[in-house]
């Protein structure tokens, strides 16, 4: 059962390809804001794009941010300033709504 309401699972089903990920997308005129939850761990390599912020909303996720490790956990948010590379490891059992500051991320 998704932890997501029925507004946001009528959303269209954003296409990352990830293993294990179930997302839905809200797409703005400059944004994106994906509803994402994992069944499956999964590990991010290292990468940069726009501007992103996440608040965490089940499970837990280890970001490194411009070589800076932390771990968030439900009800903490994280930002990634745009350019700066990250990596990390997302937990089985996670689920996210991040905002991109970039209106064709996916």
């Amino acid at each position: 059962m998704s932890l997501f309401p029925e507004p946001i699972l009528a959303l269209p089903k954003a296409n990352i390809p990830l293993k294990g990920l179930t997302a839905y997308l809200s797409q703005g005129e400059t944004h994106q804001i994906i509803f994402m939850e994992f069944s499956e761990d999964v590990e991010l390599p290292e990468h940069s794009h726009a501007a992103q912020w996440g608040i965490v909303l089940e499970g837990k996720i280890e970001l490194t941010i411009d070589g800076v490790k932390q771990v968030f956990c439900k009800g903490e948010r994280y930002f990634i300033p745009q350019d700066v590379k990250h990596a990390g490891k997302i937990h089985a059992g996670y689920a996210d709504m991040t905002f991109f500051n970039q209106k064709d991320r996916y």
